[in-house]
């Protein structure tokens, strides 16, 4: 008997070809926005353990006083109880570089000297080139885990006239060094710090890493440990950009997921009610109940188990693009940042699972029902509750099509809710997607609603040329070229962090009124406009603990500066803070300008401006500031953007698959009305209205959800940090046209349904009844 039931399951298959399209269709976009989004939470996640542990990372990084601690006391440090592995102590020092070096900006170097990359603890990975072997030679540490090997055998050239050649490059997960020396030339540095790397036996949290790192300097001279690098901030700073992705992916993934379970369910639900006949016929001949559920659930499992296919491959090649998106920025390392081996495995499984599970529930309609309750029952829907509501509707003055229209859906209420979950579903995303596109919109337009050029040098420039004007000039030209009303200039260096191993990126701002310029824009606090003051983003302050008021030390060129976090940005690298003229200049006196921000006045000719700046100096690229931007704005409206034309086909798919149900089931209704004169616009009238109302009131209930989902997300983004006024975009307009979507979606899957409605034959149907 199993023969038979597959070929009646085929036969099924076969017989509801558009059926089977639609299932396969909507779990092909399922598929493919669940393995999304779990590409980017399994990416978060296992890479940096693995790494680390491949390279016995240090679990800290300490950094002493030579001064107070003697190479013999630090050595010995490394048999105190708790410590599972040590190296060092090696020789620390920070050089300056003045210029930009490896496409980096100027700023602070800290090399340490290793004689090897080896060793019990942070074994350094070799990414190009070779390791230093003699004095005069450096490894340079690649954050990005990627090998510069086009700088190979170039030299870097430090504030006191050292050159070094550039011999390898070299990846950390432990980030214990800017570069590597041997230990001769560390020395003659001049070092002012040894480093000890440790492992320990207790590391899982911070307390524990300190009271072990206690344990393991205890004895040492007061103050001999200068600086103590956890790494628990190396591991939350690298899953860090894919986190704030995590509440957007993990919201349309489940979206995907509920949406598919409710239309295959609807459609399963209405096949067995369209199937009565052939239920009762397949019971009549021999089948068993569960042969006949089997039939209907093999019907489902064929197109479901074609779409979980292709939507794993899209999803899987999608995955790659993402996660380059989602980790750019960040330092990896030597992780590979790739989906998770078992992600297609999980998908080719569960979701055909969950489909089957989906249409089991209405199949087992088809358990229940004897044969001679099935062929009796026949195609039509039940009279009561559509009758009832039709007639009312009757009495109306609203024309006979649409009264009908209305009243359709009240015959299958059951199938009418799962259409309208579908479409609430859809207006949800729809709405998330709006809000959040409002959002970052806001967030990168100019605050004062003028227009603004931003105008780069060649720091940012593929291929620069040769700058006619100094900084000094070209600041001159561009405010007195004809349409400038204020000059913004934006300057870039790297410097150190005491505390911190690695440097990071400082953004400072000169010239006219650079507390409204957007570049300052602050959620928190306030701009840093004073000497001695910085801001920074919410990735800065959360992976070292920071917060507003607090006060870190920077270092440049020798010098030490204590400086307070005033403000909380908008936006930030994980790697970067943002300050102003005053303050860099107690650090360094070259300005480093990389960037200009030219507000233009009322009626300004932008393209002349535009024009006039590049005749003055081709090097300058000028462009007009939108509200559009790069990095994670534009990964996220990316993400959400698709996402939401995925799960809007989806829901538009609900709507057709439920009128083609609809239609098979009162072909002879449709007939009858179509020879007592209902034309085909009043056919189609009466169809897409059956399902307009729906979408309607969907949006009624989808666009407040939407509205707290898109709150959720836009709180917890935590790359990016958003007021309240970049948060309720809301206004009358933008709800008016999101009360629509509901609508247009219903609408845009009725009109093939509604079209094959009113071309059928009176004839042929009044004939085959």
């Amino acid at each position: 008997m199993t023969g038979a039931v597959w070929r009646a399951s085929r036969a099924a298959v076969k017989r509801r070809r558009v059926q089977t399209f639609v299932i396969g269709l909507v779990v092909f976009c399922s598929t493919t926005t669940v393995l999304l989004a779990l590409a980017v939470i399994s990416a978060a996640r296992a890479p940096f353990d693995d790494a680390f542990a491949a390279e016995r990372g240090a679990h800290v990084v300490a950094a002493f006083d030579p001064a107070r601690a003697s190479a013999e006391q630090l050595a010995a440090t490394a048999h105190r109880p708790g410590v599972e592995a040590a190296a060092g102590p090696f020789d620390q020092a920070v050089v300056e570089i003045p210029t930009d070096w490896v496409g980096r900006p100027p700023g602070p170097l800290t090399l340490v000297g290793r004689a090897d990359p080896a060793g019990p603890v942070d074994r350094v990975r070799l990414l190009g080139g070779r390791w230093a072997t003699a004095p005069g030679e450096v490894v340079i540490q690649q954050p990005g885990g990627g090998a510069a090997t086009t700088f190979l055998g170039t030299s870097l050239t430090t504030a006191t006239g050292l050159k070094l050649t550039i011999v390898g490059f070299a990846g950390s997960m432990s980030q214990s060094a800017g570069g590597w020396v041997v230990p001769e030339q560390a020395a003659a540095l001049h070092p002012t710090g040894r480093q000890m790397l440790y492992r320990f036996a207790g590391a899982d949290t911070e307390q524990q890493l300190t009271a072990s790192l206690g344990a393991a300097t205890e004895g040492l001279p007061e103050d001999a440990l200068a600086s103590a690098q956890s790494y628990l901030v190396l591991k939350q700073a690298f899953s860090a950009g894919a986190d704030a992705y995590l509440p957007l992916m993990t919201v349309f993934g489940v979206l995907g997921l509920v949406v598919a379970a409710l239309i295959v369910g609807n459609v399963v639900s209405g096949a067995v009610v369209s199937g009565y006949r052939h239920i009762g016929v397949l019971k009549s001949i021999g089948f068993t109940p569960r042969q006949v559920v089997t039939v209907y659930l093999t019907m489902v499992s064929v197109p479901a188990v074609v779409g979980t296919v292709l939507g794993t491959a899209a999803g899987w090649a999608g995955a790659y693009p993402i996660l380059k998106t989602a980790f750019s920025g960040i330092s990896t390392g030597t992780a590979v940042i790739e989906p998770a081996g078992w992600l297609p495995a999980a998908t080719l499984v569960g979701v055909p699972l969950l489909v089957v599970v989906a249409a089991f529930v209405p199949a087992s309609r088809a358990h229940r029902l004897s044969a001679a309750q099935a062929i009796s029952a026949g195609s039509a829907p039940r009279t009561g509750r559509g009758l009832k509501v039709q007639r009312r509707l009757s009495g109306t003055r609203l024309p006979r099509a649409v009264s009908l229209g209305l009243g359709q859906p009240f015959a299958r209420p059951g199938r009418t809710a799962l259409t309208m979950a579908a479409i609430v579903l859809g207006v949800v995303t729809v709405t998330v997607t709006t809000g959040l596109s409002s959002t970052l919109a806001r967030s990168m337009a100019p605050a004062d609603d003028k227009t603004h050029v931003n105008v780069q040098t060649g720091h940012f420039q593929s291929n620069p040329t040769e700058p006619r004007l100094t900084p000094a000039q070209t600041e001159a030209m561009l405010r007195a070229t004809p349409g400038a009303a204020q000059v913004v200039t934006r300057g870039l260096v790297r410097v150190g962090v005491v505390g911190h191993t690695q440097p990071v990126f400082m953004d400072f701002y000169g010239g006219d009124d650079i507390a409204a310029t957007r570049w300052l824009r602050v959620v928190k606090g306030r701009p840093a406009t004073g000497p001695d003051e910085v801001q920074a983003g919410p990735a800065f302050l959360d992976q070292r603990g920071l917060k507003l008021g607090d006060r870190i030390t920077l270092t440049l060129e020798g010098r030490q500066l204590a400086v307070t976090i005033v403000g909380e940005e908008i936006q930030g690298n994980a790697n970067a803070i943002t300050s102003n003229d005053a303050t860099r200049a107690e650090l360094t006196p070259d300005p480093h300008t990389v960037e200009y921000d030219v507000r233009l006045a009322d009626g300004a000719d932008t393209a002349a401006y535009r024009k006039a700046v590049t005749d003055a100096d081709p090097s300058l690229a000028p462009s007009v500031v939108t509200a559009s931007s790069v990095g994670p704005v534009v990964a996220i409206q990316t993400f959400s953007t698709v996402f939401t034309v995925l799960l809007s086909v989806v829901a538009s798919l609900g709507v057709f698959n439920t009128l083609l149900l609809t239609i098979r089931e009162r072909r002879r209704d449709i007939g009858m009305l179509k020879s007592i004169g209902m034309t085909p616009r009043q056919v189609v009238a009466m169809t897409v209205t059956s399902v307009a109302w729906q979408g309607a009131l969907s949006g009624v209930i989808g666009i407040p959800v939407g509205i707290v989902v898109h709150r959720l997300i836009a709180e917890n983004v935590r790359i990016l940090a958003f007021p309240e006024h970049m948060i309720d975009v809301w206004g009358a307009p933008l709800l008016a046209g999101l009360a629509l979507a509901g609508v247009a979606i219903a609408v845009l899957g009725a009109l093939v349904p509604a079209r094959s409605a009113a071309r059928l034959p009176i004839a042929e149907v009044l004939h085959n009844e």
